[in-house]
C-alpha cells in the first residue's frame, strides 16, 4: 500500500450485512442501457415480462387441463352420423 492512502477514518465491515444479503449485479449492453434510465425502470420492465410469461404459462396449462369437450373435426373426415359421399370424378 502506498503512504498516501489514508484508512484512519475507515469503518471495518460498513457493508458486510448488505453484502450478506446477496448482491445480484447485471451488466446490461449499451444499446440496452440507453433505453432504460434507472435500476427501477429495468426491474418494471422485467416484472412486467414476468407477469406476461405468467399469464401465458397459466393459459398454456389451462389448455391442458379443462375436461375433454367434444372438439370440431380439423379434416374433411366423416363426421359421426354422416354419410360417407364421394365426388362424381371418384364415382366414375
Amino acid at each position: 500500500m502506498l503512504p498516501e492512502y489514508d484508512f484512519s477514518n475507515a469503518v471495518r465491515g460498513k457493508y458486510y450485512e448488505r453484502y450478506r444479503q446477496g448482491t445480484n449485479v447485471v451488466l446490461l449492453d449499451p444499446d440496452v442501457a440507453d433505453v432504460f434510465p434507472n435500476a427501477t425502470a429495468v426491474n418494471d420492465a422485467l416484472r412486467l415480462l414476468v407477469a406476461v410469461a405468467d399469464a401465458k404459462a397459466f393459459r398454456r396449462q389451462e389448455r391442458t387441463t379443462r375436461p375433454d369437450k367434444a372438439q370440431p373435426p380439423t379434416s374433411r373426415g366423416q363426421r359421426k352420423g354422416e354419410k360417407a359421399t364421394t365426388s362424381k370424378a371418384a364415382r366414375g
